[in-house]
């Protein structure tokens, strides 16, 4: 069998697929084209892809013989999930490994933002700390004892719950449906809707998959909601924010000031006016990277696909219905 790997990942998983299959890699920490894409898929029996490869029902019509998509990602809106599933291709991603890492880099941003401390590491680096200490420098926000407002209460909206009653904080959430009452209390959290969650908080964190539902619910007039002294925190998808709405919220000080690991577009422009902000701290999509997250990440997709190609349901499969389509036979 022939599998299609887009990206150099971690030799662990790497030896899994070499020692079973024969193995094409796209042998870069760059994405391929599509053209690499469309020539090296026709024959594949199996793809281990990432989120900045996007598989589109145009792309998965050229892959005749595929039977497994195996996505090292959380998100899955670079995949067209109808169609994978109308040409019987199991579509598998890593979802529970990479939350710890996710939540810890939200709760990074939020502290860097409050704390204003890449201000205060360019201040250091540029020569202007002249004065020992001055009462006024580079004041920020208090985070201990604040509200909290979550976005998303899933797997990674949950873990960056439980990291706030650490810092005393009160604790709003806002999705479609409520948690369990247990999960509520162990955090003490309590359900609101979302003007309220936004007009009463003073930190708001994003944690939504990025749907048509989803897809800029974070615009001008919810962002007005917000109070003068509060920030935002995205570390899901860029897109659920429109950002030339957050650019005029952090100019014109609607909001205190943000924190963002997504882009609606990535690598953000050389001309992106988001770059001018000192009230906006910046990270390049960087979530799940850490050195143990990302060789894991790699290892689980690696083992998706084996199932899959073995005949085996795989730990994690995002298209349920496609088992109709092409029965697993082991």
């Amino acid at each position: 069998m022939k599998v299609v790997v887009t990206r150099r990942i971690a030799d662990s998983a790497l030896k899994k697929l070499l020692s079973r299959y024969e193995v094409v890699l796209y042998d870069n920490d760059y994405p391929p084209s599509r053209e690499w894409l469309e020539s090296n898929i026709l024959d594949a029996d199996g793809v281990l892809c990432m989120l900045t490869d996007k598989f589109d029902s145009e792309l998965l019509k050229k892959a005749e013989h595929l039977k497994v998509l195996s996505s090292m990602s959380v998100g899955l809106d670079h995949v067209d999930l109808d169609a994978a599933t109308r040409r019987g291709i199991y579509v598998t991603y890593t979802p529970d490994v990479l939350t710890d890492a996710t939540a810890d880099l939200t709760w990074a941003l939020l502290l860097a933002a409050a704390r204003r401390i890449s201000e205060a590491d360019r201040f250091v680096r540029s020569g202007r700390w002249k004065v020992a200490w001055a009462p006024n420098l580079l004041l920020g926000s208090d985070v201990y004892g604040r509200t909290l407002g979550i976005i998303g209460m899933g797997r990674i909206g949950y873990a960056v719950a439980k990291r706030a009653t650490g810092f005393g904080m009160q604790i709003l959430y806002y999705q479609r449906h409520r948690v369990s009452e247990d999960k509520e209390k162990a955090v003490n959290a309590r359900y609101v809707s979302l003007e309220e969650l936004l007009s009463t908080s003073d930190y708001v964190t994003i944690h939504l998959p990025l749907t048509e539902q989803t897809r800029g619910i974070i615009n001008e007039e919810r962002l007005r909601l917000m109070k003068p002294t509060a920030y935002l925190i995205n570390t899901s998808r860029g897109a659920i924010v429109d950002e030339k709405a957050l650019l005029r919220a952090l100019k014109e000080g609607w909001i205190k000031g943000a924190a963002l690991d997504v882009y609606e577009k990535e690598p953000l422009p050389d001309d992106s006016p988001l770059l001018k902000l000192d009230n906006l701290v910046l990270t390049p999509h960087i979530g799940s990277a850490t050195t143990e997250t990302r060789n894991r990440m790699a290892e689980i997709a690696a083992e998706n696909l084996i199932a899959v190609l073995s005949g085996t349901r795989p730990r994690y499969l995002a298209n349920m219905d496609v088992v109709r389509i092409r029965p697993l036979v082991s």
